[in-house]
């Protein structure tokens, strides 16, 4: 009889197995490249609109509450453009730093209607490309989030441009103004600026965060009570465009550490949402 005997063939298998135990890990890890989950890890750039409030740490609270859990990271500061943060490199760096499944995209408001001359709405639509295919060759993908104007026919210029812009970059918009507009008629009792009149109340927060939530996973969660743990800026944050997890400590103490939102209030929006004409 020929071939290896029973005894030293269980010898090499032993010492085998641990070789071939790293070689299944490794292609584990080759054929699903920091892919934790479908979802993964998203970074949102922009600006106040997106700090005040904390959409990427509510926009990641609803995801959990989906059975979706992902980390949210932004690259955010008071007055910012996407122009600004194309041209300094922190979102290439991020990118290239981080496997982003998603990246979210906002703009100063008012610069893609041409609010601040012709020269900064070119510079903010071209922004708006240039970071979009950057994200794309890194396989990620990329929305753009709308702004907001109060006036009706503002509303309806602004989310008509960057509708544009973000067609022009290949990439889905997120339309938030128009809705807004549906949902301050159906629901006035809701909060949604905050005392300046002009930056995101809680509640705003929690549409924008609904909508990306919408835009990602294809369909609005369940109403039920939700709990955000991660600070609750306002417009006096302290934040710097400094590459940063949404649920970080706050660089000033006073802060608020949480937000909620009552299951009452996520049926009252969800329902005015479904309501809504798109």
């Amino acid at each position: 009889m020929s071939g290896i005997s029973a005894p030293l063939g269980c010898r090499l298998m032993r010492r085998m197995l641990p070789l071939l135990l790293l070689v299944a890990l490794l292609c584990v890890a080759c054929s699903t490249p920091g892919h934790r989950s479908a979802e993964g890890r998203v970074l949102f750039v922009g600006n106040s609109l997106i700090y005040v409030g904390n959409t990427p740490a509510v926009y990641a609270a609803l995801s959990a509450s989906t059975g979706r859990p992902v980390a949210t990271d932004m690259i955010v500061r008071g007055g910012a453009t996407l122009h600004q943060r194309l041209t300094d490199g922190s979102v290439a760096r991020a990118l290239q730093d981080q496997r982003y499944s998603v990246l979210v995209l906002q703009e100063r408001g008012g610069d893609l209607m041409c609010s601040f001359g012709r020269p900064s709405c070119a510079r903010s639509r071209q922004a708006v490309k240039d970071l979009a295919l950057l994200a794309r060759n890194h396989g990620t993908r990329v929305f753009l989030l709308g702004t907001y104007q109060a006036n009706p026919q503002a509303s309806r210029e602004l989310v008509a441009m960057e509708s544009e812009a973000a067609a022009v970059a290949g990439i889905p918009y997120i339309e938030v103004s128009e809705t807004l507009q549906q949902l301050r008629a159906l629901a006035p009792e809701l909060n949604w600026f905050a005392a300046d009149g002009m930056h995101p109340g809680t509640d705003l927060a929690l549409l924008n965060g609904l909508l990306v939530h919408r835009a990602v996973h294809g369909a609005l969660p369940a109403p039920m009570a939700l709990t955000v743990q991660a600070p609750i800026y306002d417009s006096r944050s302290g934040l710097t465009e400094t590459l940063r997890s949404a649920d970080a400590p706050p660089p000033l103490s006073e802060t608020p550490l949480r937000g909620h939102y009552s299951q009452a209030t996520m049926a009252r929006l969800i329902r005015s949402l479904d309501t809504a004409k798109h």
